[in-house]
């Protein structure tokens, strides 16, 4: 028989315990309820009887196990009236059980196996049963006694309080309103909550052993009497407990003290057609951009439409006249009750029209109008509080309303498709960003691409250039037919990309790799002699799709500054978060149709560093620094969601993917690499070319073995010199400026830190794990952890398990030989070789101990590679050759290496400096 034709019966024990059994008689339960019911009262009769009392009420029930149900049900309605049900902090007591109600029950038992046991006793020995599942299972819920019985039936929420209720009588002139306390003591048969006069709680709960129950129904009542002057005198003159005539000057006290009413416990009903228990209020309503203006972009100028309206009717200006003369209060208007509010109407009234006239005679801009839609007056220092939507209305018409919907949903556009000029597929989130970043820039609007790093911003970039660069040629072809010459003259121009010093190699490699059709130029002193480089290119510039440039360029460069640029891109746009800084400023003196920045990192946090990036690709949008400055600290006046118009109003330029939404991850591989390309410093760059030399001198007497020694212990002087010159020199000092991979290191750290992830950091070194420790405890504020070939067996556990599980602890660097095999590191999502094995195996079984069974999140691998060096040749060398890598690096590259004869060795070891110094 399955559960779905089950015929359950109550059956009560001799020893008082109630139970269910199956049989053939009467009708079958559903299933839900049936396999529901079963399992409760396999925990025991309390937690059967509580689920019948709680979640059945109105179910159809056979006849006995209706007569429990509604045994439970009491239990329940008594268990409603617990004073404090709201507190979480100590469990509810066991209502106290009526003994003459027992006694009333047990001379009526329903007819079931084990009737004849059925006593007060049993039924007082079952209700006591009943409190201690209910503790039990309130433990296990963690939540509040109210919210456990709203979850089980939302109707159990009212049982056991006291309503106001407010009711219209317009067939009484004087007194247009009544008014009549209620309570519910319990629920009806089918479930619904059953209201009586608050008079009847007087003789229903008479008698001193129902006192307690009565105080905690009239509790609400008495603490609202403290904060409300006019209920404190209706329950001294016991007007509370008769229904009442009021004027529509008192319904409006009532109205106005609704929410000291309800955080008193009290619930307000109101009539059905007020909304949120307030009549309808005359609205200021304004559109904008119903029309497509004449042009777009950031200084669009968009028409303005205002109305007064009443629940979407508009109000003529008779109806709004006589408004506005009218008294506050509540007024019958179109026959229906009205609040109004003379001032606050008259005021926002003027705000709207003076907007109104100013969009009349040069029309309302594109960053006005945004801000208006957020509620975000922030020209005036002001917001609108939590209430003023009642009061007024913003909306956006059609024309506006259909690219705001494109800019915050792009998908499925289809009109930025870099086609076969990208070496490589876009994955769908990667493709809606193209279209986002292809719409901001149609409209002439700045963007910030936010996405988590390894989300493929650069290649969201690249493909956004490959379209442009394909619209430029097509518009080039229609002016040699002689059309939209000035459009072209706009569009050919190139676009700027900005980039931190340390970051210019990749986006070389990048561009390489996947849109080696675009013409760039690299504006700095490592790809351009420096004469060169301080005139204007202008012959360059205009064959150039994409310039590249450092932020330090811009501040050294003034041409930067003079050029009108398509699109200005800066990566790692946290570098202008300071206003004041003097790379700031420089940033923001370029010109552009349209600008893009990019960053991995929250920008919602410090809204200082909001103002400052969104002064970049939107200025005027967020006002002033000054006028921004007085509307953020406007915003903490605000009781619920202070930021709210902020996130509204930037929202639709910030464009961020995390790799934890899983629409993202599921579409992502499980391990991500990237190469981090790192520039040698000056005092590396030194050091590294005197190597070479010495080399070159160390090979000339040398033979055989003596020559693969000399080899391999120069490669290893290369190694440590990229590292550090520190490492090399043994000085001890291991500044920052003095090596790149540690500028690098700490660029990637602090995204990871900003995100509270974890990274593991791998270096075939054990000297250099304590300098490292050192550095990543000050950008983490944090201290790690390290473990090398020097670290105790015993203690290698314990290190493991602290990383794994105490959150505090946000790094992990290890030896390659020590920490590169066997360890479970899956609290980790990045991975970073510090310096390079040369070979992919050992590097990925060191990689794989952050990606392996029980990782659930996307791994990044960062490789570290300094640009010109033998570490940036052999990886090329490794890349070029993947297919042989295998064999070819078996023993490591190392090894191979000293199979070469002097000038094929000298010539891989030889610095270029030009790819490896990359100034600030």
């Amino acid at each position: 028989m399955t559960i779905a034709m089950m015929t359950l019966a109550p059956v009560l024990t001799p020893h008082g315990l109630l139970q269910l059994e199956e049989t053939d008689e009467g009708a079958p339960l559903a299933e839900p309820c049936a396999t529901r019911l079963n399992h409760a009262f396999e925990r025991g009769s309390g937690h059967g009887l509580l689920s019948l009392g709680l979640d059945d009420a109105g179910s159809a029930l056979p006849p006995a196990l209706s007569w429990w149900r509604d045994f439970g049900a009491q239990f329940a309605a008594a268990v409603c009236a617990i004073p404090g049900r709201d507190d979480n902090s100590t469990p509810p007591p066991t209502p106290a059980c009526d003994p003459a109600e027992m006694t009333r029950l047990a001379e009526s038992p329903p007819i079931m196996t084990g009737a004849e046991y059925l006593s007060a006793d049993v039924l007082a020995s079952l209700w006591d049963a009943m409190g201690a599942a209910l503790a039990a299972e309130l433990s296990k819920a963690k939540c509040p006694l109210q919210a456990f019985l709203k979850r089980r039936n939302p109707a159990w929420n009212v049982v056991g309080r006291v309503h106001f209720n407010l009711a219209e009588n317009r067939s009484d002139e004087e007194a247009p309103f009544a008014f009549l306390a209620t309570y519910t003591p319990r629920l009806s048969a089918n479930a619904k909550a059953q209201h009586l006069p608050l008079g009847e709680a007087l003789r229903e709960y008479a008698g001193a052993a129902n006192k307690d129950r009565l105080l905690s129904l009239l509790l609400p009542v008495q603490t609202a009497a403290e904060r409300c002057q006019w209920l404190k005198e209706m329950v001294a003159e016991e007007e509370i407990y008769y229904p009442l005539r009021w004027t529509a000057g008192e319904a409006l006290q009532f109205l106005n003290d609704v929410p000291a009413l309800e955080a008193s416990g009290l619930i307000v009903r109101t009539p059905a057609t007020w909304r949120m228990n307030r009549p309808p209020r005359p609205q200021v309503k304004a559109t904008i951009g119903g029309t497509e203006p004449s042009f777009v972009g950031a200084d669009a100028l968009l028409n303005f439409r205002l109305d007064v309206s009443l629940e979407g009717e508009r109000l003529t200006a008779k109806e709004i006249r006589e408004i506005l003369k009218s008294a506050n209060g509540l007024a019958l208007i179109r026959g229906k009750w009205v609040e109004i509010d003379r001032e606050r109407l008259q005021k926002t009234l003027e705000q709207f029209q003076a907007v109104e006239r100013r969009a009349k005679a040069e029309g309302v801009t594109f960053a006005e109008a945004m801000r208006l839609l957020a509620g975000a007056n922030i020209t005036d220092g002001a917001a609108d509080g939590d209430d003023e939507a009642a009061w007024s209305e913003v909306a956006a018409g059609p024309w506006l309303a259909e690219t705001l919907k494109a800019m915050r949903c792009p998908e499925g556009r289809g009109r930025a498709n870099p086609g076969k000029a990208l070496n490589g597929a876009l994955r769908p989130y990667l493709s809606a960003g193209v279209e986002w970043l292809y719409l901001l820039n149609q409209l002439g609007l700045g963007a910030c691409l936010a996405d988590d790093m390894g989300l493929g911003k650069t290649i969201q970039v690249l493909s956004l250039l490959l379209v442009l660069k394909q619209q430029s040629q097509a518009q080039k072809s229609a002016a040699k037919r002689g059309k939209k010459a000035k459009a072209v003259a706009k569009t050919a121009a190139p676009s700027l990309l900005v980039a931190p010093a340390s970051l210019l190699g990749n986006w070389a490699a990048e561009i390489a790799k996947f849109a080696p059709s675009l013409n760039v130029l690299i504006a700095h002193p490592s790809a351009m002699p420096a004469k060169e480089l301080k005139a204007l290119p202008t012959e360059k510039l205009s064959n150039a799709d994409l310039v590249i440039t450092t932020y330090g360029s811009v501040i050294r460069l003034p041409w930067l500054s003079e050029v009108s640029w398509r699109l200005v891109v800066l990566d790692e746009a946290q570098a202008i978060k300071n206003p004041q800084a003097k790379q700031t400023k420089a940033i923001k003196r370029l010109q552009a149709g349209s600008r893009i920045a990019l960053t991995g990192t929250p920008i919602e946090n410090r809204l200082g560093d909001l103002w400052s990036l969104f002064d970049f690709i939107n200025p005027a949008l967020l006002g002033s620094a000054k006028q921004f400055n007085g509307f953020v600290k406007k915003l903490s006046d605000r009781p619920h969601n202070p930021h709210g118009p902020l996130r509204d109003l930037v929202r639709p330029y910030i464009l961020r993917r995390l790799k934890t939404d899983k629409a993202i991850i599921a579409d992502l591989p499980d391990k991500t690499e990237m190469k981090a390309y790192c520039a040698l410093s000056r005092k590396q760059a030194a050091l590294y070319t005197q190597a070479v030399g010495d080399l070159a001198d160390a090979l000339e007497p040398a033979d055989g073995i003596q020559r693969r020694g000399v080899i391999l212990a120069y490669l290893m002087r290369f190694k440590q010199i990229c590292n550090h010159p520190s490492q090399w020199l043994g000085d001890g000092a291991w500044t920052e400026e003095d090596s790149g991979k540690l500028a690098r290191l700490r660029e990637i750290a602090e995204v990871v830190a900003s995100r509270q992830e974890k990274m593991l950091v791998f270096t075939q070194f054990k000297e250099v794990t304590a300098p490292l420790e050192a550095f990543l405890g000050g950008v983490f504020g944090q201290p790690g952890l390290v473990l090398h070939g020097g670290t105790q067996v015993k203690k290698r556990k314990e290190l493991v398990k602290r990383f794994q599980e105490d959150e505090r602890t946000p790094f992990f660097i290890l030896s390659l030989k020590a920490g590169g095999t066997g360890l479970n590191l899956t609290a980790a999502s990045h991975v970073v070789h510090f310096d390079r094995w040369w070979n992919p195996a050992i590097e990925n079984q060191a990689t794989d101990r952050a990606f392996r069974i029980g990782q659930t999140r996307n791994v990044l691998v960062h490789k570290f590679v300094c640009r010109g060096t033998v570490e940036d040749k052999i990886d090329q060398l490794i890349e070029t050759k993947r297919q042989l890598a295998g064999d070819f690096l078996e023993g490591g590259a190392d090894v191979q290496l000293t199979e070469m004869d002097d000038e094929a060795l000298l010539k891989l070891v030889a610095l270029d400096l030009a790819a490896a110094t990359r100034e600030a």
